[in-house]
């Protein structure tokens, strides 16, 4: 028996082949899928885990204790009921101490919290020691400056209630040395507002004003937990967690499960998306292999009819058959799937957890041995249909019959099941996510049932065609549409060719339509081509620092991400916006903002550059008050304060001196502050009823300048008053500026009396995305974020901006960080760079005063995109569709190679009869020229109207991203191009196969 088979398999040669090159694509995609799943899977995860922020990695554990002046006791009980109550796959973690006390900052007390934190000198800079025994601290730069104090200082502590005196001694000023590190991301140990905590040693709570501490522990949660290896349920051990250390009074804080759901959820798209590609490419192969066996039935049926001669059995004969088949099929499986490991190597690289490469290697290998299995049983099939014939049937020449029952049967389920699919994937909807069952083959079912109409279609349309042709004299139309109607299989090869070239057209236009959605995306996320995160003391100095380094406005805009309670807030240098911005007509009209700035704004002030000034001014009244003018550098944010003291009666000229305002640009005009009479170093105190103060001049001293006059003063359009409260009259008229209490005011009204000096007019324009919010309907639009709220005039309403998205506003970054000019209101500090900004201009940035934190371009961030899960699958999609086509073009050659031999007799014959050489040439060629352009143009049409019908869009983003419409399923020029490709594919493969006919006809000529 084996010598049969291997007889047999070196005298057919081309059936072999045909048969090794289809098992070798499948095995390779076969192979592929699953080992490209799950490298998939571990780069999507390892994506996550990269852009997630500290806080989604960790889990935090606090409680409030008595301690009883032993911290370290009631920290090792704490630690180990933490270890208790955690997950035992959980590793050790950090702990630590935190209470809170009151200090003396800038002339009043404010809270500061004390703590002790492990290995807190190895997280940070010190300037100074390491706090090593009881009563040492170390305290940040910022509240050093707010606290007055130095290493070597004593922290001015207020009376505690214990009555025992605490003496904290600093001996170290701190930085972060990685703020956004895991290290620092339990809330405990940060300030979101006030003054930063003072860290020092656990003997420090010894003390017995710090006996009543809170506890913390925080662990880093390892990567294999987040990403869920083995099954691992991460949010349901929280949650488990969670409810055991609450028994306990232990408060469980944590933001990874929403990481570890984004993983998992994305690891499932991967592999059930690629699971049903995979299967949709299995049964096209089982197909086109069942089809190759069909056609090259011809030459077994003399076989089988030998055997049958010969007393073979039945199973004999299926064994022989069989065998032919199975030693090319096991050498396409050898071929193919170390080809597709490879292939999904060069795609997706390694798996990188053991666990799921052990399970990439098993789904490989059961997908292989499918395909070998299912393809075998497909042949079996198709000889079982010729093993039971006579055998004066399988003698004859003519390739049998199919009957017209059985196809019309098969077709009738293969339609029912399309249908099926059909209502399903519209019953579910593309807001529901994938479909699931039938509805994952839903494309492919519905180009199946396309293939299968126009297939009838086409038959019947060749047969009368042909006949017509004929009568008419056009010979070889004629013959060519007979050939198509006539030759038995080409139904079903034209099918094939069919779903090949849907899958394979929109794979290709749903990939560039993919990519299109991540690149508009990754600009709408970052709002220019290039983004940097950096970092610096404030507004006025990232403001300046931009506009040093890029003078023209045509390369960097600085920008400012803010978030106030209200709404997202994202403050743009207005001037820059049209030439630095990634501008999208969604976003509406691009000069919209800056006009509405534009048209607000107001001369500047003249900067005051000198060392003194001089205030011309008139007290009123009886009532003694004092009068103070704020400046801000206009390159550091710096505030200068200059006093003039407590006003005599009447007309008076004061001169006082400015620190800091001779380095070049000068300082900007903030505020009058109208106080009572400064006693003193204290604070400036609210006058009382009747006091008023008519400013009528401000020069500087030494040059003479003048900084305001009588007519600026006596703008109104140039002042105004806070935005909360009524404390403050201002007159502006021809003599000056009046500032007087107003007689309604109370006593918390005149603690914020000031005249604020406006270079723009509020309300503040703005552009807002998204619905009006809900503090916004019936009131007045208020701004919180700049010390006071600010009035919002919106200029324009549109559905999404950029980098905020679908809900928002934008403002005008020179105006709001004129309006913070007291306080910085904080926020994401960045600039974005034009696609034309030069190469130096990060370094010229860091030279201006910023430091570079983090950097984003779009196509970086597109390609983080591209390891989730829907881009994935689009590749994946693609590469499959590549399969099917080259399947699609392996049966055509088949097909093709078998009807070789009765082409070239049938063309003797009519040659014989006066059919022309031209006509004989041309009618071998035009037959599968004709299938395959029908089978091409079949193709495209039934993926347009798969798309149309199973509202196919392009895969919606991991995280339910929408702030755009995404693109069409199918990008024009990409399907154009995906089309040509096809036909390229198919028409080399058709005129190679052909080759050998063309040449047997020129020869037969020849000899004649």
């Amino acid at each position: 028996m084996f010598a049969l088979v291997f007889g047999a398999v070196r005298t057919r040669a081309a059936q072999v082949l045909t048969i090794l090159v289809l098992t070798a694509l499948a095995a390779a995609v076969a192979a592929a899928g699953p080992w490209y799943g799950f490298a998939a899977v571990g780069k999507a995860a390892d994506a996550y885990l990269d852009a997630a922020p500290a806080s989604q990695r960790i889990i935090a554990v606090s409680t409030r204790v008595d301690t009883d002046g032993e911290p370290d006791s009631a920290l090792a009980a704490f630690t180990e009921q933490v270890r208790a109550g955690l997950p035992s796959a959980v590793p050790a973690g950090v702990v630590g101490l935190s209470a809170s006390i009151n200090v003396q900052a800038e002339g009043s007390s404010a809270p500061i919290d004390v703590a002790y934190r492990e290995r807190f000198c190895e997280h940070v800079r010190l300037d100074g020691a390491c706090p090593a025994t009881g009563g040492e601290v170390a305290v940040s730069h910022d509240a050093a400056r707010a606290l007055d104090v130095r290493p070597g200082d004593t922290v001015p502590v207020n009376t505690t209630t214990s009555g025992a005196p605490l003496s904290l001694k600093v001996v170290g000023l701190y930085a972060l040395s990685d703020p956004a590190g895991t290290y620092w991301a339990n809330r405990l140990y940060r300030s979101e507002s006030g003054l930063d905590p003072m860290f020092t040693p656990m003997d420090t709570f010894t003390h017995a004003h710090l006996d009543s501490p809170t506890l913390g522990f925080d662990v880093v949660l390892p990567n294999s937990l987040l990403r869920g290896d083995g099954g691992f349920d991460l949010a349901t051990a929280i949650i488990t967690a969670d409810r055991t250390l609450g028994q306990s009074q232990l408060r469980l804080s944590s933001q990874a499960a929403p990481l570890h759901q984004a993983i998992v959820r994305d690891r499932g798209t991967i592999l059930d998306g690629i699971s049903a590609s995979g299967a949709q490419l299995l049964i096209l192969t089982w197909f086109a292999l069942g089809l190759a066996g069909w056609y090259t039935l011809r030459d077994r049926r003399a076989d089988a009819a030998l055997l049958k001669l010969r007393g073979v059995s039945r199973s004999g004969r299926l064994r022989l058959a069989l065998g032919q088949h199975l030693v090319p099929m096991l050498g396409g499986a050898l071929i193919g799937a170390p080809a597709g490991y490879l292939v999904a190597w060069a795609l997706a690289g390694p798996v990188p957890v053991v666990v799921d490469r052990r399970d990439a290697l098993a789904y490989s290998a059961t997908a292989v041995g499918a395909v070998v299995l299912g393809g075998l049983a497909v042949l079996a099939a198709v000889e079982a249909t010729v093993l039971g014939r006579p055998v004066a049937a399988l003698l004859q020449r003519a390739a049998p019959g199919r009957g017209t029952l059985r196809p019309a049967l098969v077709d009738v389920v293969l339609l029912a099941i399309a249908a099926a699919a059909l209502y399903q994937v519209r019953a579910d909807g593309p807001a529901d996510g994938p479909a699931d069952g039938l509805g994952r083959a839903a494309l492919a079912l519905v180009a199946l049932a396309v293939g299968l109409v126009a297939a009838r279609v086409l038959s019947r349309a060749a047969d009368r065609g042909g006949a017509a042709a004929l009568r008419s004299g056009r010979l070889r139309a004629g013959l060519t549409a007979l050939r198509i109607s006539r030759s038995p299989g080409t139904d079903r090869l034209f099918v094939l060719v069919v779903v090949a070239v849907a899958l394979f057209v929109t794979a290709a236009g749903g990939w560039a339509a993919e990519s299109e959605a991540r690149t508009v995306r990754s600009g709408t996320d970052l709002g220019a081509s290039r983004v940097l995160t950096v970092a610096a003391p404030n507004r006025t100095v990232l403001l300046n620092a931009v506009r040093s380094v890029d003078p023209d406005g045509r390369e960097a805009m600085a920008v400012v991400r803010n978030r106030t309670d209200t709404v997202q807030v994202l403050e743009v240098d207005t001037t820059r916006l049209r030439a630095v911005a990634v501008w999208r007509p969604e976003y509406g009209p691009v000069t919209a903002l800056p006009d509405a700035v534009a048209a607000a704004s107001l001369t500047p002030l003249p900067l005051v550059t000198g060392d003194r000034l001089t205030v011309t001014a008139r007290r009123d009244g009886t009532v003694g008050a004092g009068l103070t003018l704020h400046l801000q550098h206009e390159a550091t944010g710096l505030p200068v304060t200059v006093g003039f003291g407590a006003l005599r009666p009447g007309e008076q000229t004061v001169t006082a001196p400015v620190t800091g305002c001779t380095v070049a640009p000068g300082c900007r005009l903030v505020r009058f502050d109208l106080t009572a009479p400064p006693t003193g170093k204290e604070r400036p105190r609210p006058p009382a009823d009747g006091a008023s103060i008519t400013v009528t001049g401000l020069q500087e001293a030494g040059s003479g300048r003048t900084v305001l006059d009588g007519a600026t003063l006596g703008d109104i359009g140039r002042w105004r008053v806070g935005t909360v409260g009524a404390a403050l009259d201002l007159v502006a008229a021809s003599s000056g500026l009046r500032l007087s209490v107003d007689d309604n005011a109370t006593d918390e009204d005149r603690l914020g009396i000031e005249a604020w000096a406006s270079e723009h007019l509020l309300p503040l324009p703005a552009l807002l995305a998204g619905p009006v919010p809900d503090r916004w309907r019936g009131d007045e639009a208020l701004l919180p974020a700049y010390g006071e709220p600010v009035p919002v005039q919106v200029a324009g309403t549109v559905t999404a901006l950029p980098a905020i998205g679908a809900a928002g506003v934008i403002v005008d970054l020179d105006t709001t960080r004129r309006l913070a000019a007291d306080t910085d209101p904080g926020g994401q500090f960045q600039v974005w760079l034009s696609p034309g900004a030069r190469a130096g201009i990060v370094a010229d940035l860091t030279t201006a005063g910023v430091t570079v934190v983090a950097d984003a371009d779009v196509a970086a961030q597109s390609a983080r995109l591209g390891t989730q899960g829907p881009a994935v699958l689009v590749r994946f999609e693609l590469l499959a569709g590549v399969a099917a086509l080259l399947l699609a073009a392996a049966a055509v050659a088949v097909a093709a190679t078998v009807d070789r031999r009765s082409l070239a007799e049938q063309s003797a014959a009519l040659r014989l009869q006066g059919l022309s050489r031209r006509a004989a040439v041309g009618t071998g060629r035009a037959g599968t020229a004709a299938l395959i352009l029908a089978g091409l143009s079949g193709g495209v049409l039934a993926a347009l109207l798969a798309v149309k019908v199973t509202d196919r869009t392009v895969p919606p983003f991991t995280d339910g991203w929408a702030v755009l419409p995404p693109p069409g399923p199918l990008d024009p020029l990409a399907t154009v191009l995906a089309v040509a490709a096809a036909l390229t594919v198919l028409g080399l493969t058709g005129r190679i196969a052909l080759q050998p006919l063309m040449r047997s006809l020129r020869d037969r000529e020849a000899r004649r």
